[in-house]
């Protein structure tokens, strides 16, 4: 199969206005959207579209739920590259553990029909605490190559944390999922980089053993990722880093005060 486990560790380090930094070891799955009903066929504790230890369903995903997951990502990168792409897609995510569904970011690497090519990543955000999402669609066409690396810089569009405000540019490094697995996401507020975030895993065989091992030793993941997350807001708040309004928040206020 093509889809894999990727177990490694995450890395995040603030460095203006004040310097913050943290790393935790984690696993996500890899899936073959053409593989889902294979690699979670006799699971006892892993299970499709219905409730389990650990379980995938589709309305914790990209798009209308009502329509198939590959369908809808197809969807969304045609609407972006002015063509619909055909080939397999795999999905680096978070499922849902004992309930509990959290993706600060899923990665739906896109491939040519030979299924080696990389031809385009979606990554697909969601803020804390507003659980809404926003996709950025990445062709490898536009990409900086570094090695093995594709590099984009762009302009960030969508409100991810409140200690972080929206006039700010994205530079992120990625790899093409193989024997291991690199991603550098960087926020940068002109040539000052004030904020990154780095993924660095080794590929596993998608197995019995293996699944029960990750939930062994990685108990509660999506309970954990979203404690971490107010745990190290928290820390940040009390070192005086500013907290940013959301801009629909901020809207609303101005709103009311030109009424008045």
């Amino acid at each position: 199969m093509k889809s894999a486990i990727y177990i490694g560790r995450v890395r995040h380090r603030r460095h203006h206005p004040a310097t913050h930094a943290f790393s935790y070891r984690m696993f996500q799955p890899l899936l073959d959207l053409d593989e889902l009903d294979e690699v979670f066929q006799d699971r006892w504790l892993w299970s499709l579209e219905r409730p389990n230890v650990a379980s995938m369903q589709r309305r914790d995903f990209h798009g209308d739920p009502d329509l198939p997951l590959a369908q809808a990502v197809r969807d969304t990168v045609a609407l972006r590259l002015g063509r619909r792409p055909g080939g397999p897609i795999r999905l680096l995510t978070h499922l849902r553990y004992f309930g509990v569904s959290f993706n600060p970011v899923s990665f739906y690497y896109g491939y040519l029909e030979d299924g080696h090519t990389l031809d385009w990543v979606l990554a697909e955000i969601t803020n804390t605490p507003w659980r809404q999402r926003f996709s950025y669609v990445l062709p490898v066409s536009e990409a900086r190559r570094r090695g093995d690396m594709l590099e984009w810089a762009f302009d960030k569009r969508f409100h991810v944390s409140p200690f972080l405000p929206m006039q700010r540019r994205y530079h992120w490094r990625l790899q093409a999922p193989g024997a291991q697995l690199r991603v550098h996401m960087a926020v940068a507020h002109g040539e000052r980089r004030e904020f990154d975030a780095t993924l660095s895993m080794a590929r596993h065989e998608i197995g019995a053993t293996t699944l029960a091992r990750c939930l062994a030793r990685f108990p509660l993941m999506t309970t954990r990722v979203v404690t971490a997350i107010h745990w190290q807001a928290l820390r940040l708040w009390l070192k005086g880093v500013p907290v940013h309004d959301h801009p629909d928040t901020a809207a609303r206020l101005a709103a009311r005060k030109q009424q008045r």
